[in-house]
């Protein structure tokens, strides 16, 4: 009987296979940053998980490293999109450079902190962002893009599903995503061409041989699924109040218009809890919406990746 292997896109396995690989770790950050001179060595500062983290929900195990220059990075496997998550990415890259440093020291010692994070969905969904997977981001000037302020920070962002189907990359960062979107089809992995994949794929056998990290690995999926089921679990309570509220001010003002006024009230709070505050354009066409088109949206509202997503084709 064939192992089942564990999912190297749970981030508690992704932090064991690639915090206690450092060799790994480099060649994962040079495949993402190729065209910058590679790294050879690499010190992961948070090598430890503690048991609290694998049970906390609407958190990421990300690794911070380190490279033989005193540049930082933050590595993330990230499995859902959370609200906000520009802010989010933002904050945490700001504050490892932050971090930095003590009271009264000089910003010169400050070394530039490289964000990594691999997305296990699709971050930018409009038409014009389809042939793209692998982006980049620094502070440039708008006018001048080829003028950069400096190195401090800088975020790369790699799409898993667009770069598997597009093919998207490098040839070692290719190989990676397909190591991750693919990793327990046997022979797609023998057609890999790129040693550092297939000593991930032997790490990935050995942790899932080994029973105390299947275990660990389990209570982190529990944790993420109990997320996800507490996520949809507030969709459909909030369809059902919008058709409970709907159905009483029905009966005191007809019943279809009550209830799409209050399946209009329920779906903005949805939104607002998942994507923030909403543009008079949004609510003026959630107050403009007919039932069926409220009830269409709030099924959107768990799997879109972003608000633009939830209204599109309608």
């Amino acid at each position: 009987m064939l192992m089942h292997l564990l999912d190297p896109k749970n981030d508690f396995v992704f932090k064991k296979l690639f915090g206690e690989a450092p060799v790994l770790l480099a060649a994962l950050i040079n495949a993402v940053r190729s065209a910058e001179p590679p790294v050879t060595v690499v010190e992961v500062l948070n090598p430890r998980i503690a048991p609290e983290e694998l049970a906390g929900r609407y958190i990421v195990l990300a690794l911070l490293a380190q490279d033989e220059q005193g540049r930082r990075y933050n590595i993330e496997m990230q499995v859902r999109r959370y609200r906000a998550w520009s802010a989010r990415s933002a904050y945490y890259l700001a504050r490892t450079l932050a971090q930095q440093l003590d009271g009264g020291d000089d910003y010169e010692l400050l070394k530039p902190v490289i964000g990594i994070h691999l997305l296990d969905f699709e971050l930018f969904t409009a038409q014009e962002q389809q042939g793209q997977a692998v982006w980049c981001f620094e502070l440039r000037d708008r006018s001048q893009p080829a003028l950069k302020l400096g190195d401090e920070l800088q975020l790369n962002l790699i799409e898993l599903p667009k770069a598997d189907r597009l093919g998207a990359g490098n040839a070692a960062l290719a190989a990676w995503v397909a190591f991750l979107e693919h990793w327990q089809e046997e022979r797609r992995m023998e057609q890999i061409d790129y040693p550092p994949v297939h000593q991930a794929l032997q790490r990935i056998r050995d942790l899932s041989a080994d029973e105390e990290t299947r275990r660990l690995a389990f209570v982190r999926e529990r944790a993420l699924r109990d997320e996800r089921s507490e996520l949809r679990a507030a969709r459909e309570e909030g369809l059902e109040q919008g058709r409970e509220e709907g159905r009483e001010e029905g009966r005191e003002e007809g019943r279809e218009e009550g209830r799409e006024e209050a399946l209009s009230a329920m779906l903005a709070k949805l939104l607002i809890r998942r994507f923030g505050p909403l543009s008079p354009v949004i609510q003026a066409r959630l107050h403009q919406a007919t039932a069926e088109q409220l009830e269409l949206w709030t099924d959107r509202i768990l799997d879109a990746p972003d608000l633009e997503a939830v209204f599109r084709h309608q």
